[in-house]
């Protein structure tokens, strides 16, 4: 209870400096004043306990006016939820529920709300909080709490609605979603097995909110994402290293190796090269593993320099474009960017591919990397459709930034 507890004191605040002004003050006689202005300086010092005692004072006086007995109901429901009496705090704020109307009768149903449900009386605490939406009140702070409370009758469904109808309409309205109704969904999209939903939710999050906890779970749910492709391992863990989500030996490894595979050793040399200036390569038991891991990256792409130009000249033969698309890679891999992107045009150009959206997220990756084509790139990572991952990994770089 203590996220509930910390809502309650959110939800029941109270700015007892404003109560006794001169305009607050007004029709307040001194048998009622003196007591809550004692009251006022009693809470300010922290003694709830001793505030309650004198607004107890104020309300024992004969004859109240009903300025006064607001007055009076507005001090006791401070100094009851402050002193964490929640039954003494109900039955004030009820009592000023009563005496207002419009706006403040909404932020008062929804301090009702919050103090039943710190009593874990979640029906009256629905009651109240239906009084709060029907007075106009849906601020975050209502929000939070009835996702609390729908969370503990388990309606996940009802979170996910309500959460995905404020995420929808503030994407209507061109506004950025608040990361809290997007935390909401994904949860609830989660509890329920909407792993599709899940994943898309988590994708707006890195979206707008590009944290590394986010970038964690989206990199590790989108392979088990249905009909997504094993052929992207080595894209998901190019994401991990640029957003700051690689940190394992074993991980930088895995780059390394895959990169390798994908005939890319510059990239792998560099991958390397960067766990070593990490500290996370070449220190530990498996230091002298890692040393032949770098010595044959630096072998593999030595090799590669040396016979990449009869490599794209026998791709140029061929009637498929894939082979030339790879010879393109491996020249932007080495930072010859406009062959390499010039290659890769030719074997889109050429067809026939195996995969054509993967042409086009080679070749918006290569264009990304160089500040010639960056523009263009961008252009092409959004023009990607696939339903196999690529269209995914082509938004996380947009986010992400150039590989």
């Amino acid at each position: 209870m203590k996220t509930l507890r910390a809502l309650t004191l959110a939800c029941v605040a109270f700015s007892v400096t404003s109560w006794l002004t001169p305009a607050a003050a007004q029709g307040v006689r001194p048998e009622v004043g003196k007591p809550l202005q004692q009251a006022s300086e009693l809470l300010r010092a922290g003694k709830a306990k001793e505030a309650l005692a004198k607004a107890r004072e104020a309300d024992a006086v004969g004859g109240k006016t009903a300025a006064e007995q607001l007055t009076i109901d507005r001090m006791k429901a401070a100094a009851a939820q402050r002193a964490g009496d929640m039954g003494a705090t109900i039955q004030a704020l009820e009592g000023v529920h009563g005496r207002v109307s419009g706006t403040e009768a909404g932020q008062v149903a929804e301090q009702i709300a919050a103090a039943y449900a710190q009593q874990r009386n979640n029906a009256k605490a629905s009651e109240w909080l239906s009084k709060a939406l029907q007075a106009g009140n849906n601020s975050a702070s209502v929000r939070q709490l009835q996702s609390y409370l729908q969370s503990a009758s388990g309606d996940f469904g009802a979170i996910a609605r309500e959460a995905g109808a404020a995420v929808s309409a503030a994407e209507h309205a061109g506004r950025r979603p608040e990361e809290a109704d997007l935390l909401r969904q994904a949860d609830a999209q989660q509890r329920l097995g909407n792993a599709g939903g899940y994943i898309l939710t988590l994708e707006k999050l890195l979206l707008n909110y590009p944290k590394k906890d986010y970038w964690n779970a989206y990199l590790g749910r989108l392979p088990r994402k249905a009909g997504f492709g094993d052929r992207f391992a080595l894209d998901i863990m190019r994401l991990r290293l640029a957003s700051g989500t690689l940190t394992k030996a074993e991980d930088f490894m895995e780059l390394a190796q895959l990169s390798m595979q994908a005939g890319v050793p510059a990239e792998a040399r560099r991958v390397v090269d960067e766990g070593f200036k990490a500290g996370v390569l070449g220190t530990g038991p498996e230091a002298a593993r890692h040393k032949r891991l770098r010595d044959l990256a630096i072998k593999q792409e030595a090799d590669s320099r040396a016979t990449l130009a009869n490599q794209a000249t026998e791709a140029e033969t061929f009637k498929e474009g894939d082979a030339l698309i790879k010879a393109g890679n491996a020249y932007v891999s080495m930072g010859e960017f406009d062959k390499g992107i010039a290659l890769i045009q030719q074997g889109i150009a050429k067809g026939k591919l195996k995969h054509p959206e993967d042409g086009k997220l080679r070749l918006g990756l290569a264009q990304l990397q160089s500040p010639k084509t960056r523009a263009a790139g961008k252009q092409t990572l959004r023009s990607i459709k696939a339903t196999d991952g690529a269209a995914e990994i082509a938004r996380m770089w947009l986010v992400v930034g150039a590989p």
